[in-house]
Formats: structure tokens, C-alpha cells, sequence
């Protein structure tokens, strides 16, 4: 409302004229009252203007001396006071403007007031205006999120009693495009390289607006490396430089690239990343096989979950890394014409085969538990993260184990003595039962002979004998000939007496005889 004392004036002086009832006058504020404000409008008595007239924002702001432009309802009311309007005023004038921009065919700005049957009511310089469901040019779960907003609109009708007003976003928007549209279409052609807003994003792409025109950026053209979905690089709204990578003037169909303005990172690969080589990148997705790692714009290389840790059953890659994660790795393989590059995160570390070659020797006495059992022996954890075998020829010197379960069970802490190391094969031999030196060079020759009796404990019986425990847990076999006839077959536990007649010392076997025992003939 603020104006230059020449302004004022001069607004003033050309309100002096003769007034008459309908038209718009200019009027300068004499006193702001409870009930409205007092304008000196240079007739024989002054004009009043309702309070209600106003917003509170306004009267906050009149200052005496201020011109306003008012409508004459009245020449003189009971008081003798001219009757005006200021809301009438700033409605005429809105005709006006309204009217003049229909003439012109230009457009008009509006605010989203309220949804209503059939569209939506907007205000445009304080008229009321219809704009139609169809000339929206939004979605019905978009309605919501226009009220409010102030955007610009199209004339489409006013009738000559200034009662109606109907307008149009759609075609708006429709004629900008088209404009647009023209100015692109100037600098559109193959290789051109473009400025555009993602409009749409889709699984397979998104759609780039260039200017009145889309164009479709595919997911196999954003980027040279390896993305899942386009929202991983874009998003709407986002402003984005493309080429052109085809454009049909029949069909006007464009189709764009992005990756193609910088140069395709695999066309030397094998040269810039030889075997070998030392990397570091940042990890960008992680998948139940591997993880890849992006080294540079465009090139990402695969850490195989097998090639993240040394452990013969690595965990899952999301226990060893997370997306964003710097890491470093080694270089397997860069193959260009398959487009991949193997990484190894373990081959920086130290192998614990090293460890295992460096700290164990044959001979050694060692500690662990048992991990499992198989059918041909026990694995034993070692502290490096690997596991040696104890085969079932090495659990006993005496005993016939037919499964090592026998002895050993899963979780049973063990010594055991190294037998062999062999890193390159990732093997390393242990032994239990040279824990004690073997029986069968001294204390067996010392302690058994031919002809003797001893008392055994029956194992279990078989076609070709019975398998005994002799003392000492020195395992031998009565040979089915040799062992007495009897109805009932023997039981396991029970405890026979036998003769020592045969010693195979090289073998490592004992033969005993039930017939003609002295022992047992006296018991």
C-alpha cells in the first residue's frame, strides 16, 4: 500500500470529478474507526467503507493518507455519507484483469481453494473460478496434494454478467509443451547430448523429459557397471544430462544413454587391472554368492563369498561386509570379453596353511576339540581356523575300530601328536595313538608268547571267529576253528579263556585257540 507523496497526490486530485453510483473511484483514508474506515473521496461529504470489508492483515497495515480504490454503492446514506465498497472494487478490477488476459490469450495465476462436484474451485485475483475434472491434468490421488498451490491456468469461458469463470490447467500445460516441444525438437538429433528431468521411473528405465518430449533412458544405457533397478541412480524430479542415442522423427520416439558419454571402463580392463593387483573400492551390493565391489565409475568386480575368508565353510558375504563399506582386494582375473573382474579379499590376509606350515612340525603334541566324525576318521579344530584328521588307522595300535565313533565323539577335547603337513594341499595328519609308543615292537613281543593262556572279553563273534580284548586292550581273534562248540552264541562282554597260537608281529595280529585250555578246564 506504500506510494511516493507524488503518487498519492496525484491519485487524489483524480478523484475530484462527479460521482456516480457503480463506479470505481480513488479515495484517501481519513480515520480507521471500530466500524469500518472513513475516505475523503472528494464529494460534499465523505465515503465509509465497512470493517468486514477487510482482512485484519489489511486494517493492520492501512496507514491514514493511504489511496485506495473503492466502489460507489451509494451517493449518500442516513448518515450522508457515500456508501463504498472495497471488496466490490478488487472484484471489478479481477473481471478486468481476467477479462483482458481472455482477450489476449494469456494465461492467469490461481490458487487451489477446495475440491467441489466435478473438479476443483480456484481463486484467480479474488474470483471464484471452476476449473473441470477434465482439465485438471492430475490424478484423483492427487487432489489432495493441489489444494493450496498456486499454479497457472487457461480462460476458458466468462459469460458477459461476470458470473461465471471457467479454467483449465491441462491446456496450460498442454500449450507449454507444445511450445517446448518446438524449441527441443531444433536441437534433437542423434549424439546429441541433452538436459531433461526424470519424468517416470519403471523397473526396466525411466523416462527422461526433455523439453515437451520423453525420452526413455533403458537400465542396461545408465551405467557401465552392474545396477539392479533405476532408482538406484535416479530419481524424479532429478535433473539429468543424456545422449542421444536414436530418435525416430515419424514416431518421435527417442531412446537415450548415459553411460555413453564417458568411455566403457571394460575396454582395457585386462591391461589396467592385471592378476596380481592390489584394489580398493567401495562394496555396492551384496548378493547370497558374493559381494560386488565398484572400483571406478562404471566397473565393479566380484569378491566370491569363497575368496572373502580362509574358513573351509565362509558364512554368508553380509557377515564380512556391508553396502558402503571400503575394502580392499587382489586382483584374480579381468576377463573384457565376459565384462567380469574376480577380486579375492583372503589372499590379502595371511593363509592359515602359512600359519599351519610355519607353526606346526611332525612330532608335535597339539590340543583341540573334535569338530566331526566321518566314517574313515575325526576332524580336530586347530586355532588357525582349520581342521587336521585323525584317520581311523591312527586312533589305535590294538584295537579293531570299525567306526571312529567308537572312540571319539563330536565336542571331546583330544591331544594328538602332527603326523604331516602339507599346506599346499591344505592337509595336515594327526595321530592318536602315537601318542604312546607302539606295543606291538616291545610290549607285546615281552608280554604275550605262544602258549600262553589268557583271559579275554568277547567283542563280537563272525563267521571267521570271535574278535577278544586281551589284557592290555590288545585285540586278537579266535579263529572260528578253534573255538568251542556251544548252543548258544556268544555274547558280547562275556569272558572266555584262550591260548595264545599265533604271534604276527608284522601283521600286528594275535590267533588264540578255546580247545585244550588248562584255565578254563579248572574253572
Amino acid at each position: 500500500m506504500e506510494m511516493n507523496e507524488n503518487e498519492l497526490e496525484r491519485l487524489y486530485e483524480e478523484s475530484f470529478h462527479e460521482i456516480e453510483a457503480g463506479t470505481l473511484i480513488n479515495g484517501r483514508v481519513i480515520s480507521v474507526k471500530e466500524t469500518g474506515v472513513v475516505v475523503d473521496v472528494g464529494y460534499k461529504s465523505e465515503g465509509f467503507v465497512p470493517r468486514e470489508e477487510f482482512t485484519e492483515e489489511e486494517l493492520a497495515e492501512l496507514k491514514l493518507g493511504d489511496v485506495l480504490e473503492v466502489y460507489v454503492q451509494h451517493i449518500s446514506d442516513a448518515e450522508g455519507m457515500v456508501v463504498l465498497s472495497r471488496r466490490k472494487a478488487v472484484r471489478m478490477k479481477a473481471w478486468e484483469q481476467i477479462e483482458e488476459a481472455m482477450g489476449k490469450e494469456e494465461p492467469v495465476e490461481g490458487t487451489i481453494l477446495s475440491k467441489t462436484k466435478g473438479g476443483l474451485f480456484v481463486d484467480i485475483y479474488g474470483v471464484k473460478a471452476f476449473l473441470p475434472g477434465s482439465h485438471i491434468g492430475a490424478k484423483a490421488n492427487e487432489l489432495e496434494a493441489l489444494l493450496g498451490k498456486k499454479l497457472t491456468f487457461k480462460i476458458l469461458k466468462v459469460n458477459n454478467k461476470r458470473t461465471t469463470l471457467v479454467v483449465s490447467r491441462k491446456s496450460y500445460v498442454d500449450e507449454e509443451r507444445q511450445k517446448k516441444k518446438s524449441e527441443t525438437l531444433q536441437f534433437l538429433h542423434e549424439g546429441a547430448i541433452m538436459k531433461g528431468a526424470v519424468k517416470n521411473i519403471t523397473d526396466y528405465g525411466a523416462f527422461i523429459d526433455l523439453g515437451g518430449i520423453d525420452g526413455l533412458l533403458h537400465i542396461s544405457d545408465m551405467s557401465w557397471g552392474r545396477i539392479s533397478h533405476p532408482s538406484e541412480m535416479l530419481s524424479v524430479g532429478q535433473e539429468v544430462e543424456v545422449l542421444v542415442l536414436k530418435y525416430d522423427p515419424a514416431t518421435e520416439k527417442v531412446t537415450l544413454g548415459y553411460k555413453q558419454k564417458m568411455p566403457d571402463p571394460w575396454s582395457n580392463v585386462d591391461q589396467k587391472y592385471p592378476a596380481g593387483m592390489k584394489v580398493s573400492g567401495k562394496v555396492v551390493s551384496i548378493t547370497d554368492y558374493g559381494a560386488f565391489v565398484k572400483v571406478e565409475e562404471g566397473l565393479e568386480g566380484l569378491v566370491h563369498v569363497s575368496e572373502m575368508d580362509w574358513a573351509p565353510k565362509p558364512k554368508h558375504p553380509s557377515k564380512y561386509v556391508s553396502v558402503g563399506d571400503e575394502v580392499e582386494a587382489l586382483v584374480l582375473k579381468a576377463d573384457r570379453d565376459e565384462r567380469r573382474l574376480s577380486l579375492s579379499m583372503k589372499q590379502l590376509k595371511l593363509s592359515p596353511w602359512q600359519m599351519v606350515s610355519e607353526n606346526y612340525k611332525p612330532g608335535m603334541t597339539i590340543s583341540g576339540k573334535v569338530k566331526s566324525v566321518t566314517e574313515f576318521g575325526a576332524f580336530v579344530g586347530l586355532p588357525e581356523g582349520v581342521d587336521g584328521l585323525i584317520h581311523i588307522s591312527d586312533i589305535s595300535w590294538t584295537r579293531h575300530i570299525k567306526h571312529p565313533s567308537e572312540v571319539l565323539k563330536k565336542g571331546q577335547k583330544v591331544d594328538a601328536v602332527v603326523l604331516s603337513v602339507e599346506p599346499e594341499k591344505e592337509r595336515i595328519a594327526l595321530g592318536l595313538k602315537q601318542l604312546k609308543e607302539d606295543p606291538w615292537i616291545e610290549e607285546i613281543p615281552r608280554t604275550f608268547h605262544l602258549g600262553d593262556e589268557v583271559k579275554c572279553r568277547a567283542l563280537r563273534q563272525t563267521d571267521f571267529g570271535i574278535f577278544v580284548e586281551m589284557p592290555g586292550e590288545v585285540e586278537g581273534l579266535i579263529y572260528a576253528s578253534e573255538a568251542l562248540r556251544r548252543e548258544e552264541p556268544v555274547q558280547e562282554g562275556e569272558e572266555l579263556w584262550a591260548r595264545i597260537i599265533k604271534i604276527d608281529l608284522d601283521n600286528r595280529k594275535i590267533g588264540l585257540s578255546m580247545k585244550n585250555v588248562k584255565a578254563a578246564a579248572g574253572s
